[in-house]
């Protein structure tokens, strides 16, 4: 086989599976590392995908570039709530909890407003806002501190020093993509340490991520799929998706979103049926 013809084949399995490994390309065309690694840097010349450690993956020519919190919120708002909605059942009075930034973790933050004695550990400017403001119960919200992101996210030092001395239940974790050799993924680096802080400061570590957020890669890495101990996601994603989640994560839940207006639904709305893949 010509090496055009392999590297066009190459891209063809990239574009179907979203990421592929060196080991499998070398196996699967009966070449070497070397040669394989040669075939990526050309297809990566040509726009055609992105090498990454161990493989390549999937153009993402907006991995650099960081969302507003305001462009994000309308968009997958049906799936968010539901999402919001079942990750809030995880949720039990008394308990300490953690929420990164972001517009789905903000969507979870309104669906606790009912949920007593609860302390909220979160370095979005956005999620303690809610909190304060809209309360009905007795709870407790921490804010980290640190630099302000377009994302209404605080990072940096200072928020990762504040995190070291806290523990919480369970965290509850936006990403701006996830892939399968990329794993969670965001565009701000600082961002994506403040992310590995909160995970280390957590019992349990559950990822809220609509099927849109499926083989987008950010800039940087916050951890690998597996680190997750549950990811819920929405029914948009695909069966080579769901294949890939369930060997990767502790525990896979889809959700079937409900017909929603462009409007916020209530934060006691009840999210449509569940599907749930052990591994």
């Amino acid at each position: 086989m010509l090496a055009r013809q392999r590297q066009e084949k190459i891209a063809q399995l990239v574009r179907q599976h979203g990421s592929i490994r060196v080991s499998a390309l070398t196996e699967r065309f009966d070449v070497s590392d070397m040669t394989i690694r040669r075939d990526l840097e050309a297809l990566e010349r040509r726009g055609r995908l992105d090498k990454v450690h161990g493989g390549a993956v999937t153009p993402d020519h907006g991995g650099t570039a960081e969302p507003a919190f305001t462009e994000k919120r309308p968009l997958q708002t049906a799936a968010k709530e539901a999402i919001a909605a079942e990750a809030a059942r995880l949720v039990a009075p008394g308990s300490a909890v953690g929420l990164t930034a972001g517009t789905t973790t903000w969507t979870l933050a309104r669906h606790l407003l009912d949920v007593p004695d609860i302390t909220v550990v979160t370095n979005s400017v956005r999620v303690a806002q809610t909190l304060h403001t809209h309360r009905r119960q007795k709870q407790t919200v921490v804010l980290t501190g640190g630099v302000r992101t377009p994302s209404d996210a605080l990072v940096g030092p200072v928020a990762v020093t504040a995190l070291r001395t806290l523990h919480v239940d369970v965290l509850f974790m936006g990403v701006h993509g996830m892939a399968a050799l990329t794993g969670f993924t965001t565009p701000n680096p600082q961002e994506a340490e403040t992310n590995r802080a909160m995970c280390r400061s957590a019992r349990r570590i559950v990822v809220l991520a609509d099927h849109t957020k499926w083989n987008t890669t950010g800039t940087a890495a916050i951890v690998a799929l597996e680190t997750a101990d549950m990811l819920i996601t929405d029914s948009g994603v695909d069966g080579h998706c769901r294949e890939v989640l369930a060997r990767g994560v502790g525990d896979l839940t889809v959700v079937e979103p409900t017909r929603l207006s462009q409007r916020a639904a209530p934060a006691h709305s009840h999210p449509g049926p569940t599907e749930s893949v052990r591994t």
